[in-house]
């Protein structure tokens, strides 16, 4: 087990914890709207870090980012062997390709 699968197995432990007593909890029990807004200024506060080039700060920030998106994966009951999966299937296609292989929205 790694790292990631580590983590996601705790964030999925904390699920109905006592938010008073878990920060996990406390932003699964706000919902996924929350914990998406979480991730996405925790994503922003990383791209300031990247374009900054501070490598210490960037690499606390990209922490920062994985765990948010373990949350927010967490609240809306999407584990994180699906993305891995998904990750897998598009290894060894061009990004450009599979980009315009996506249905049209």
């Amino acid at each position: 087990m790694n790292i990631l699968h580590e983590l996601a197995a705790t964030v999925e432990a904390r699920k109905g914890d006592d938010p008073d007593t878990s920060w996990t909890a406390k932003l699964l029990a706000k919902g996924p709207e929350k914990c998406a807004e979480k991730f996405g200024e925790e994503a922003v506060e990383a791209i300031i870090e990247a374009v900054k080039g501070d490598k210490a700060k960037l690499t606390s920030e990209a922490a920062d980012v994985l765990y948010h998106l373990l949350v927010m994966l967490a609240a809306r009951d999407v584990a994180l062997d699906d993305v891995l999966a998904e990750l897998a299937r598009r290894q060894g296609t061009s990004g450009i390709a599979e980009k315009a292989s996506r249905p049209k929205t």
